[in-house]
Order: structure tokens, then sequence, then C-alpha cells
């Protein structure tokens, strides 16, 4: 088997991950018989080890560092989740740390690790980039996701935040939508930044207006803007939301207003998290394959660490995946919006849940 990984050959020896990498690094802890059994099984299926990740096991401690700003929602959970896996499969350990929307935290996060973990990975969006390059431990080698730019010889990987939403945006007037609003992510976060310039240069580009509502990537954010626009009665035809969360959240309020989706009003997000697909309609988003991206940064990291990492900057362009939340836009009148709306108002839950 080509490029057999630690997985494969745990799989085919009945034997953990751990267990494998172990025995493959020579560690004696690992009986006789069993050492056998798995270097045979590797030999079998072809197995060639990284040499990163051998440097790693013999000469460091076998963990990896790793911060993130939040953990609400399915978009960290599947970051997380291929992070994990991308780690696993090379025998070394995730020791994480949760910045929880407090840029000290962050600060502090990365000193707490120094001489704990042998590299960083760094999701840290709101932390300014002079901030960032200051208390990151020197000499230590580190991944920056999706930061500030700025970051001097560091290795980077970034989502292209601004051609993401500048696609989402022209689909959206490609459906016949010309009176938009984008429910915006956190001020001071890069991501929610870049979104909002995307979704501003496609609507210039086109001349067509954008109104710009507040939002925090939580799903009760995105409730509380459609409401907004229903109690004033706004004329409006899509949302373009900065995340999928509020996406979602917005489109349970219209729905229960009963607003049609996407007859009367189209809806998109960003991050194409696994429930985009499973809610009805499905929901427009662009998709960067959440945990393949994780999975990189843990690859990036270890080879930073084994000096093979040449330090440079990787951008993902997200892709639009088209679904049932942005059909085309129902012939109305000119002028007409939203207003009727205003008889079957929904109650407010005080807490934006999903139905």
């Amino acid at each position: 088997m080509p490029h057999a990984t630690v997985r494969d050959i745990a799989r085919e020896a009945a034997v953990s991950v751990a267990t494998v990498s172990r025995a493959l690094n020579g560690h004696s802890n690992v009986r006789p018989e069993v050492r056998e059994h798995i270097e045979s099984v590797a030999l079998r299926l072809g197995y060639v080890p990284h040499a990163a990740a051998r440097h790693l096991s013999s000469a460091k401690s076998g963990m990896i560092g790793v911060v993130v700003p939040d953990l609400h929602g399915e978009f960290f959970s599947e970051l997380l989740r291929g992070m994990d896996r991308e780690a696993s499969e090379r025998g070394l350990y995730c020791m994480m740390m949760v910045m929880h929307g407090d840029a000290q935290r962050g600060v502090a996060a990365l000193h707490a690790m120094r001489g704990r973990v042998d590299g960083l990975v760094v999701m840290a969006p709101q932390v300014s980039a002079d901030e960032l390059l200051v208390h990151l431990p020197r000499g230590m080698p580190a991944v920056l996701v999706n930061c500030a730019p700025g970051q001097s010889g560091r290795t980077e990987l970034r989502i292209d935040n601004v051609a993401g939403a500048s696609a989402l945006v022209e689909h959206l007037i490609a459906t016949g939508r010309r009176r938009l609003v984008h429910v915006a992510g956190p001020a001071g976060n890069i991501d929610a930044d870049e979104r909002l310039r995307g979704a501003q240069d496609a609507c210039a580009r086109a001349g067509v207006s954008l109104r710009v509502l507040p939002g925090d990537f939580k799903e009760p954010s995105g409730a509380a803007a459609a409401m907004t626009l229903i109690d004033e009665g706004a004329a409006f035809d899509a949302i373009f939301a900065a995340n999928d969360m509020m996406a979602i959240g917005a489109m349970m309020v219209l729905k229960r207003a009963g607003v049609a989706v996407p007859d009367q009003v189209a809806i998109c997000g960003f991050d194409d998290i696994p429930l985009t697909r499973l809610i009805s309609p499905s929901l427009t988003s662009a998709s960067i394959d959440i945990a393949s991206f994780g999975a990189s940064a843990v690859a990036r990291l270890v080879n930073a660490i084994a000096g093979d990492d040449d330090g440079g900057v990787e951008q993902r362009v997200p892709i639009v995946m088209v679904r049932e939340s942005t059909g085309p836009a129902r012939a109305v009148q000119p002028g007409q919006n939203l207003s009727n709306v205003h008889n079957n108002k929904p109650e407010q839950s005080g807490k934006g849940e999903l139905e």
C-alpha cells in the first residue's frame, strides 16, 4: 500500500496509533512480539517513516500547542478534528488553549506553552500583528492560521476571505438580488473585516447597495439582525452572513415570520460547516474544507519543526457551494418590501436556538 500511514499500520495490526509510534521509534516499553508484529505489518504495507515526525519522536516532546479563539459552533469542532487527526497519524499529541475572544488570554497562552511544546499552531484573528509577533516565543516553530497579516518570517496559512465573500455576493447578484444585507462578524476580527471588504467590493463593482448589520459569529446575532429588518419593514432580498451560524439564525427567524427562503429572501453564509447540508432549505456557503485546513496547519508545523518549511504564506480560496437557500428571486413590484411580515412576527426566545 503506497503512502501508508501510522494509522493504517495500527488498523492492520489491531493496536493503537500510540503503540505503533513507540514501536517504530525504538521505545523500550513495547513487548518484543508486539514490536515484531508491527514492523512486519509496516514492511508489508510499504510504510516509509516521515522524517519530520521521526525527528519529533526521538528528540522532542511530541507535543504541539494549539491556540484557538473559541470552541463555539461546528467550525471549531471541524478545525480541531482535522488537527487532531493529522497529529495522531504522526504520533503526536495536541495541547489546546482557548482565547474565548480575549486577546490578552491568547497572549498568556503563548507564554504558558513556552517550554512545554515543540511548536505552535496559532489562530488569533483578534490579536494585532505587532502584539502577536512580540509574544510568540523566540525560536519556537509556529504556524499562524488566519492571523493579522504582517508576520515577518513566520509560516502562515490563510483563507482568502475577500475572494470568498466577493464570490458569494456575485452569486447573489447573479440570481437577481439587488437589495443586499451583510451581517458582519465582530469588529477587529481579521476574518470578519476581510469578509465585509469582499462584500463591499463586489457590491461596488455591480452598483448594488449593501446594508451592514452587526454580528458576532454566533447564531443569536444572526437572528437579531433578521428581527431588526422585520421590525423595520426593510426592503431587502438577500442576506449574506459572515459565517454559517449567523446565516442559520437569520433563516430561522425569517421562516417563522412567514418569509419564503429563497423566494423572497436569499441567504448565504461562510465556512460550509456540516449543518449547512442538513437544514432545510440547505444553505449556500463558501467552503474551505475546514478539517483539511486544520490538518494542513499541523502538517506545516511538523515540517517547520524539522526545518523543512520555507516560512511562506499559503492562501486558500474558498469555493462557493450553491444550495437551495439562494434560488432565483421571485418577481416583485418595484419598492415592495417585507413590511407585511409584521403580522406573522415570531416570538423571541431570547436565546436564538434552532428549532
